[in-house]
């Protein structure tokens, strides 16, 4: 009887085990950077970012599809053109037909319409697995037909930018897609339609050179390589030592080349802001409430403003200069229920002295661009105590250029004691971009309001106050130059700036009465963190009065209003 129960326990043993063994283990996948054996569900779960190390993994298009469009509605576009081997390169249509058989695409790149959380956009995916998303004539002519079809459709365009460059079998035609692509997206361009460029690993070469850099909007993946001629190439080339982190999305943000880093779990919401945003508008008055409440000054302020002494002007000047002085950053929170910031010239800098962006007053979009100082010694040195380069101003304008394409207003904030006068400076132009900023203001077709927060420094603080109106903090101050300048200059004699503050008539009372500004903004007891609500509130107030009154203007009437203002100054 129990050799009886051992044989049936031992077949019950052997039955579990058969059943263990016949259950299928997780499937794995490896990351291509630290190399973990991943669980693939976790790594799907996680939108194809690695749980070890948080590198990205690179994404099939259908993945691509699933993860930034609303299900079921990818319409895609030109899937049955042929194939083209210009050059009757030898091998090349094999090649072709393989890339086709193990990808299932029909080429590099897919398009289509697609809804992003309801609304419709274009999509354009480039896959790195057929042929390393290089691009020949069909990449080009499928990327060119779906832009124009766009700009037909009034489609705001989003393409997933990946390439190894131009699709090398077939030569000179593979090299004329760069300028069809782009002379494409310069009439959507020029129909006042968003184009956003989301560079994801690896975009090189042509592809580089072309669209994925014309974007109203460029972003990166976090950690994707971009660059025109790729590392390798550049070590084997002139053997040049590359920098920790060259050419990867982080390198081209702080180099001013690509607006941010978009993280995939924010992606498909991140795109739908940009949509919505960018929506053609009429008007500079799309407000969702018809006005503010109210506000009550707090019994701390009414006790401050009945203590508050008239300060001498020497005495604002050096108040303007403390670091504990709020800055822009403070009354934007209280202006704009949001605020995306964008970064760069697109050409070599992004310059910290100068935070420009997208945000909404109850509803309406603007761009704020404001100079910063800094709050403490460290941010005061990584934002050169708010004295601009060169790169800051070319940012700034090319803020404001794109603001104009999509009918934004515009609002600055000013505050620098004078754009940065050193050698980097003059090598980069500083003339020139003060010039080019006051040359392009001055013409904008959209409204431009312009407020001194603290110092108004010479030509560095005019080139940001080309405004329809210019305002000024009480206790603000906007000059020629420093006084320390102006007494060492006229009398020659530094010493002398109190009494050089006097007779500049550079207060806002001042230049209220002089007739070089419109409005005098209350400090309520001066600006400070007790203050900064209030004068947060009433800078809003009155922005969504002064938008009011540009509302039904045209472009042309808006830019001959301002030219009427300082042509009168």
């Amino acid at each position: 009887m129990l050799f009886i129960k051992k044989k049936a326990k031992e077949a019950e043993m052997k039955k579990m085990k058969a059943v263990e063994t016949e259950q299928p283990k997780p499937e794995t996948v490896k990351c291509p950077k630290c190399g973990a054996e991943l669980d693939k569900q976790r790594v799907v779960k996680a939108k194809y970012i690695c749980y070890e190390c948080g590198s990205y993994f690179r994404v099939k298009t259908k993945n691509r599809i699933k993860m930034v469009t609303d299900p079921k509605s990818f319409e895609p576009w030109f899937e049955d053109m042929p194939m083209s081997n210009p050059l009757n390169t030898a091998g090349y249509e094999d090649k072709v037909k393989a890339a086709q058989e193990k990808t299932g695409l029909k080429e590099a790149v897919t398009v289509g319409k697609a809804l992003i959380n309801g609304e419709p956009a274009m999509i354009g995916i480039c896959d790195a697995r057929f042929l390393m998303s290089s691009m020949g004539y069909v990449v080009g002519e499928k990327i060119a037909r779906a832009v124009e079809r766009a700009t037909e459709e009034k489609l705001p365009v989003f393409m997933f930018c990946c390439s190894g460059g131009a699709r090398m079998q077939e030569g000179i035609i593979s090299l004329m897609q760069m300028a069809k692509t782009s002379a494409a997206l310069k009439k959507h361009s020029e129909a006042g339609l968003l184009y956003v460029s989301i560079l994801t690993d690896p975009t090189t070469g042509g592809v580089t050179a072309s669209f994925a850099m014309l974007g109203d909007i460029i972003l990166g993946e976090p950690g994707a390589l971009v660059g025109f001629a790729g590392p390798r190439v550049i070590k084997q080339t002139i053997g040049q030592d590359l920098p920790e982190g060259f050419q990867r999305s982080e390198f081209l943000v702080e180099h001013g080349i690509i607006d941010g880093i978009i993280t995939r779990d924010k992606m498909k919401d991140t795109m739908y802001q940009l949509i919505v945003t960018h929506k053609q508008r009429t008007g500079y008055a799309n407000f969702d409430k018809e006005e503010d409440e109210k506000f009550d000054i707090s019994e701390i302020l009414k006790e401050r403003l009945t203590s508050v002494e008239n300060k001498t002007p020497w005495e604002k000047i050096r108040g303007t200069r403390q670091m504990t002085r709020p800055c822009a950053l403070d009354y934007i929170d209280y202006i704009c229920e949001d605020f995306h910031e964008i970064h760069g010239d697109r050409t070599m800098n992004d310059d910290k002295a100068i935070v420009g962006g997208i945000g909404h007053i109850d509803g309406q979009p603007v761009t704020v661009i404001a100079q910063v100082k800094g709050s403490s010694m460290t941010e005061c040195m990584e934002r050169n105590f708010g004295m601009p380069l060169p790169d800051g101003y070319r940012k700034a304008l090319r803020l404001m250029k794109q603001a104009e394409k999509f009918n934004r207003p515009i609002i600055t904030f000013v505050n620098t004691p004078g754009a940065f006068c050193g050698l980097e400076a003059e090598e980069r132009g500083m003339g020139e971009a003060i010039a080019r900023n006051l040359y392009e203001m001055s013409a904008l077709k959209v409204p431009v309001l312009c407020i001194l927060i603290g110092e108004g420094g010479s030509g560095g603080a005019l080139a940001m106050a080309v405004g329809n109106e210019v305002w000024m903090l009480e206790n603000a101050v906007y000059s020629i130059l420093s006084p320390e300048g102006y007494a060492s200059i006229l009398w020659k004699d530094s010493n002398r700036a109190e009494e050089a503050a006097e007779v500049m008539q550079l207060t806002a009372q001042d230049l209220s009465r002089l007739g070089v500004i419109e409005k005098v903004i209350p400090e309520y007891g001066g600006a400070d963190k007790e203050s900064v609500p209030y004068i947060g509130k009433f800078i809003k107030m009155n922005a969504k009065e002064f938008l009011k009154k540009f509302d039904g203007m045209s472009g042309e009437e808006i830019a001959a209003a301002r030219y009427k203002r300082f042509r009168e100054m």
